[in-house]
């Protein structure tokens, strides 16, 4: 995250796993696929565009790799026309303890009223996200966190 950010959402958590399973976890979809999207055009290659799909919410969205530091750092931009925003993930090696995970999604801008929102949502997803990979990876349980977090019945 460069100084200039002035808005940003961030989500933090431990994976009790090894840095390389949880770096994967967001490079390979048919990894990705068990706790976040359901599909994607590919795996992560920095200065490459993917398409990642929520397939319940018919939405897809078009992600540019910026950097790739293998078990260190992942930076992507992603949004629509004026609203592109930069993610940017961090993996921190803590041994046998397990691996620290921080995505910062920084860039909003709009009045008080559309930060305020994009920055609560980014927040709230991104941390359903990492609920969601810490129940996959270390249970091997997948909880459909981003699949329930706006049901359709609830639009019925």
């Amino acid at each position: 995250m460069t100084k200039e950010t002035k808005y940003y959402a961030k989500a933090e958590m431990l994976i009790r796993k090894p840095i390389e399973h949880v770096f994967q976890a967001f490079i390979n979809p048919e990894i990705t696929t068990k706790f976040w999207f359901t599909k994607s055009s590919g795996k992560l290659e920095e200065g490459k565009e993917t398409e990642w799909t929520w397939e319940m919410y018919n939405h897809s969205i078009l992600v540019r790799t910026k950097t790739i530091e293998r078990n260190k750092k992942i930076i992507i931009e992603w949004g629509n026309y004026d609203e592109i925003s930069t993610v940017e993930w961090t993996f921190k090696n803590l041994g046998e303890v397990g691996t620290f995970v921080s995505i910062v999604n920084s860039g909003f801008q709009g009045e008080t009223e559309k930060l305020i929102s994009q920055i609560r949502d980014s927040t709230e997803g991104f941390t359903l996200v990492l609920a969601g990979l810490k129940a996959y990876l270390e249970y091997n349980i997948q909880l459909n966190l981003v699949f329930d977090r706006f049901p359709k019945e609830l639009n019925e």
